[in-house]
């Protein structure tokens, strides 16, 4: 009774059992080594669906490809032809001389003094002594009229002394040579060998300004494909563009997809330029190699290596990623959910 008692004295609020406070929902905090690992991911994720992507519709894309490629090897072809001309002539005289014709009554020790002189020169880097006898049978060879020269009395050539100049690209220090070298008396006539150098200077950069120029063009007609191509993508899956971003998708989330697929159509043209140049010189290769061996060369066309490899595909890549981004940044904004 005295135990009952004192347990019905208790207080009643001794019968309650206290349990522990609920926090409820506790909010998780990524890392950044989480989201960096997040964003890596789904980049991969969209690059492989990208590749998925263009190699379902293979027609489509070889076509965008091509095009993308013709429009690249072009301007790409005439610069590897511009350096394979530049490394033809690399081989001739492409320095400006001065061709000093000697008076025929001069005499062996006046002309060995007067070319010992040049010599000694700080202007003139090399001096070159051609002999009467020397220039005829040149002469002979290069004209093919041996048989006419047979019967001449006398030999009408007169010693040269062929002058290279040290400093090349100064043309009133050229100028001035040549009015020293026209006092002298053993000088008959003194010609300035620079006009063919100059014409052939200006067609090369000619070349490469076209080049350029080409080059520009044909990269904005790029872009342009590849606007126009993404659109059409963009346009196809509008739906799927409406779900993702009523789920809370952002712009940058929905863009990445059709970026990737804008480098993929820049590499794949890039490559398929590269292709057709390697094919290109390997046709022509032949009968260039043929024709220069007939002039007694061995000259053969240097087809486009590495360096073009690389710069193809990168450039066009780059520009599969410009156009992209232009096209999907101009029509995502206006797709939104109502």
């Amino acid at each position: 009774m005295k135990h009952t008692q004192s347990r019905a004295q208790r207080p009643a609020s001794s019968g309650i059992e206290k349990r522990p406070r609920s926090s409820g929902a506790v909010a998780a905090r990524t890392g950044i080594s989480d989201r960096w690992q997040s964003w890596l991911d789904h980049h991969r994720q969209v690059a492989r669906e990208s590749l998925r992507r263009f190699f379902a519709t293979p027609m489509a894309s070889a076509m965008t490809a091509l095009v993308i490629a013709i429009a690249l090897a072009l301007p790409a072809a005439l610069q590897l032809g511009l350096a394979n001309f530049q490394r033809a002539v690399a081989g001739w005289d492409g320095q400006p001389q001065i061709s000093v014709f000697l008076n025929k009554r001069a005499q062996k020790t006046a002309v060995d003094s007067f070319a010992a002189k040049l010599r000694s020169d700080p202007a003139i880097a090399e001096v070159t002594y051609i002999s009467p006898e020397a220039a005829l049978a040149e002469f002979e060879q290069a004209s093919g009229l041996g048989d006419l020269l047979v019967g001449l009395d006398a030999n009408p050539l007169p010693a040269v002394l062929l002058l290279r100049p040290r400093d090349t690209h100064n043309s009133e220090k050229l100028q001035r040579i040549v009015d020293n070298l026209q006092e002298h008396a053993l000088s008959d006539s003194v010609v300035l060998d620079l006009a063919w150098v100059q014409r052939l200077t200006q067609l090369t950069e000619l070349g490469q300004r076209m080049s350029a120029g080409l080059a520009l063009l044909l990269a904005l007609g790029v872009i342009l494909v590849v606007v126009n191509t993404i659109r059409l993508h963009i346009e196809s899956r509008r739906e799927e563009i409406l779900v993702v971003k009523l789920v809370g998708g952002t712009n940058a989330f929905v863009r990445r997809p059709f970026l990737y697929s804008g480098l993929c159509y820049g590499a794949f043209g890039g490559l398929l330029a590269w292709a057709l140049l390697l094919g290109a010189v390997l046709l022509l290769s032949g009968p260039i190699s043929g024709l220069s061996s007939s002039y007694g060369s061995n000259y053969s066309l240097v087809g486009p290596g590495f360096s073009y490899f690389v710069g193809l595909i990168g450039g066009a890549a780059l520009l599969g990623l410009l156009g992209a981004w232009l096209a999907a940044g101009r029509h995502l904004r206006e797709i939104e959910p109502s």
